[in-house]
């Protein structure tokens, strides 16, 4: 009786963690997605407006964080959680999760629609699917996690792989300023590194779900009051016309895959560890040069293909024992 009890325990959690490499893909995939269709929406009115070359993709970012942390309110609302906003932001660890908020949504994700705009989303992509490795190194000095030599080989393999997806532009760019966005992107890949050490704290004491909607939110709020101002008022020009044109719905849609993108996130690593979700997750620098080849007409060119690879099995080698994705069942 007790091993027949067993083998029905260790077939539940086989089954939920299969659903959480499920999840794992579906937010890879959706994040994928969202950048390439970001970076089309970026190409329309009014964002192609010539007055400030920063401004368009700072908006589409605020736009998309603020309808993001929408549609995550409704989704807490319909679970009966939106009281918890009010009581975890009393909280200290709130506090961390929003100082967290800034680095990934105004430094992270401003860098990386930036680099979208100048230089692609796929380019971007596989620059900013490096940042677990980013993160490994940086709790090595700040947290003080020592780092196995398969996690530094992961590290120069994701190093490799950046610098082969940026070093040679696509041919026939149409991206003049294509390496002034892979500086962004590795902006991106930093802030989100460092969005990724601080909430380590907050995440375990706070509710995923409120914690992503707490964080969409302040990214929201920051873009809107600070970082707006700050690329003038061409931006709040761009943000009033986007909404009488398709293309702020656009984003609004957008928005939703992205929410559904950080959903999935969270509830992987709930369902099948950390590790292995960060594997799957990543893969996102893949998804997203097949949505631009089927989308928008990428050039799949050998630098960009090889790039994705080696950088793709370098995080996965940083984040965790590639035996371990193979490896459903739950210890």
């Amino acid at each position: 009786m007790e091993q027949q009890a067993q083998s029905l325990l260790q077939k539940r959690d086989l089954a939920f963690a299969k659903k959480g490499v499920g999840s794992g893909l579906l937010s890879g995939a959706a994040w994928g997605l969202d950048g390439v269709l970001m970076g089309m929406v970026l190409g329309l009115a009014p964002f192609t407006n010539n007055m400030s070359i920063f401004a368009a993709p700072l908006v589409g970012a605020c736009i998309h964080d603020g309808f993001a942390a929408l549609w995550l309110f409704f989704y807490n609302v319909i679970n009966g959680k939106w009281r918890d906003y009010a009581r975890t932001l009393k909280t200290r660890p709130a506090r961390i999760i929003m100082l967290a908020a800034i680095l990934g949504g105004p430094i992270g994700m401003s860098g990386n629609l930036l680099g979208i705009y100048f230089a692609g989303a796929s380019y971007t992509a596989a620059i900013t699917a490096g940042y677990p490795a980013i993160g490994a190194v940086l709790g090595a000095i700040f947290l003080k996690e020592k780092i196995s030599p398969r996690v530094w080989a992961g590290i120069l393999l994701a190093i490799t792989g950046s610098f082969i997806v940026g070093f040679v532009p696509p041919d026939g760019s149409n991206y003049p300023h294509f390496y002034l966005g892979i500086t962004f992107a590795v902006i991106s890949a930093i802030g989100w590194a460092i969005e990724g050490v601080l909430s380590t704290y907050g995440m375990d004491l706070v509710d995923s779900d409120i914690a992503i909607g707490i964080r969409e939110a302040t990214s929201f709020f920051v873009y809107l009051f600070a970082i707006l101002p700050l690329a003038g008022g061409v931006s709040y020009q761009i943000l009033t016309k986007s909404f009488s044109a398709p293309t702020g719905w656009y984003i609004a849609v957008i928005g939703l895959i992205g929410g559904t993108s950080f959903l999935s996130w969270y509830r992987a690593m709930n369902m099948t560890g950390v590790a292995r979700t960060m594997g799957l997750s990543v893969t996102f620098a893949i998804w997203s040069v097949f949505f631009g080849w089927l989308l928008n007409n990428l050039q799949l060119t050998p630098n960009l293909i090889i790039g994705v690879v080696v950088l793709s099995l370098g995080t996965i080698l940083t984040i965790g024992n590639p035996k371990d994705l193979l490896n459903l069942k739950i210890r």
